[in-house]
């Protein structure tokens, strides 16, 4: 994940979802950016706690006004895919996160030049700095667009 927050108390960088290591603040950051990269598959966690995870961190990202999501799930060393990327697709799918994710690009949808990307950039433009390292496409992550959903804790 990229660090680009800052602790509302003490103005130390710091991670969006952990406390401040400053000060030990749990107030969401203020943010310098409105795109962001989560490594879900950090940690090897199981399936479950993967959604979870991404459940918990979709809310906050929208409390903090976050629009785009490059979010890193790994592609797993079967050569088919890993669980928590097809876990991650089948919710997507199937509207779990509809009420926060307006719309989805798989990353292997979105090679250089594709039409998904180029529909995808017309909608974010800034998302091209984080694109342009997948020439091919990258079936490890997927991007994320998030809807002005407000979510209640």
């Amino acid at each position: 994940m990229s660090f680009a927050a800052e602790c509302p108390e003490c103005g130390n960088p710091r991670a969006l979802f952990n406390q401040c290591p400053y000060c030990g603040s749990d107030h969401l950051p203020a943010l310098n950016t409105d795109t962001i990269e989560i490594n879900i598959k950090q940690g090897s966690p199981y399936v479950e706690e993967a959604l979870e995870l991404l459940t918990e961190q979709l809310r906050k990202c929208l409390e903090l006004g976050i629009k785009a999501i490059i979010l890193i799930h790994g592609y797993g060393s079967s050569g088919e895919g890993g669980r928590i990327k097809w876990a991650i697709h089948d919710a997507l799918e199937n509207n779990r996160y509809s009420d926060r994710v307006e719309e989805y690009f798989f990353g292997e949808d979105v090679a250089y030049g594709s039409q998904s990307y180029h529909a995808l950039l017309k909608r974010r433009p800034g998302l091209k700095r984080y694109l342009k390292r997948f020439k091919e496409g990258n079936a490890g992550m997927t991007v994320l667009l998030l809807g002005s959903h407000h979510i209640s804790a």
